[in-house]
């Protein structure tokens, strides 16, 4: 099943208006046993945070984020399901050890931090780097997958295509400040930019404030860059949800047709105008990632 919806017009609330609703949450769980929402994941401390009540969902960031940029989710999420986020190896709150670093291991720290949080099993949403992880996750830990949503991302390998220019690699060798509007430029429609100039510098102070860090970015990359799921990515049970844009420049939306055709019964939809950010279509994925958890986690 294909879908390509056109925007229907920017979000009016902005990132950081957004930001300070979700801080202000009365939905915020401490983990039981202490102050600190840390909990001992193989070779690492992994920070996370729960939001909400319901069935248990996880999203999963992209290289080099931390979970601050998810906070804006929260409302948009934390009504319905038991919203679990946290920071991947190698970012923000958690550990950082040297690695070598890989989608399979990102994946196996997410089977034990639910482990530790006694959730046999979530629905799993990654966007970007996360969806390489979510896809080794259902490949790995089936069991513990009830539906699957993969944003933004590629199964790796010789089957994946290339953005035109190597920018990530540029961008993680520039200064801080320099490096997060470089990549928000990057992720972000010049349209959106140009009729929203102050959002973005909203966007862009935010982003400053929690910088992608450029060791965080460099790990992150080797991962990346080892993934390759395309010749197992028929063998995905859970029901499956792929979300992109056509005007993706780092991600390009072919690849989102790819996990398309290898991924079983998987529905695909595609965001027109919308860049790596997905920004260009408002609420619209976060709507139809809901839509799909309802309806076919209902059917299952």
């Amino acid at each position: 099943m294909l879908f390509i919806r056109e925007p229907t017009g920017y979000k009016k609330q902005s990132f950081l208006n957004v930001l300070r609703e979700a801080r202000q949450e009365s939905l915020y769980e401490q983990p039981r046993g202490g102050n600190t929402p840390k909990i001992k994941v193989n070779d690492i401390s992994m920070y996370y945070e729960i939001h909400g009540q319901g069935e248990p969902l996880v999203l999963i960031n992209g290289a080099g984020a931390g979970i601050e940029m998810l906070y804006r989710l929260i409302p948009i999420y934390s009504r319905d399901y038991r919203l679990v986020l946290f920071d991947n190896r190698g970012v923000g709150r958690t550990d950082k050890p040297e690695g070598p670093y890989t989608t399979q291991l990102m994946a196996d720290d997410l089977a034990g931090l639910l482990d530790c949080l006694n959730i046999d099993s979530a629905h799993i949403h990654g966007t970007s780097m996360g969806g390489m992880i979510a896809q080794e996750f259902a490949l790995r830990h089936p069991p513990k997958v009830k539906a699957l949503i993969l944003a933004v991302t590629h199964c790796g390998g010789a089957h994946s295509i290339l953005p035109e220019s190597d920018d990530m690699s540029r961008i993680s060798k520039l200064p801080p400040r320099a490096a997060a509007e470089a990549m928000l430029r990057l992720c972000i429609t010049e349209k959106v930019i140009s009729e929203k100039p102050e959002s973005f510098q909203r966007l862009l102070a935010f982003t400053v404030e929690h910088p992608f860090v450029q060791t965080s970015l460099q790990k992150h990359a080797q991962a990346v860059a080892g993934h390759n799921t395309c010749d197992r990515l028929p063998e995905i049970t859970a029901p499956t949800l792929i979300l992109a844009g056509d005007a993706d420049r780092v991600v390009p939306v072919g690849n989102s047709r790819i996990l398309k055709t290898r991924i079983p019964d998987a529905e695909l939809v595609i965001f027109k105008d919308a860049g790596h950010m997905l920004v260009e279509a408002g609420d619209e994925p976060h709507r139809a990632a809901i839509d799909f958890l309802k309806r076919r986690w209902k059917e299952n």
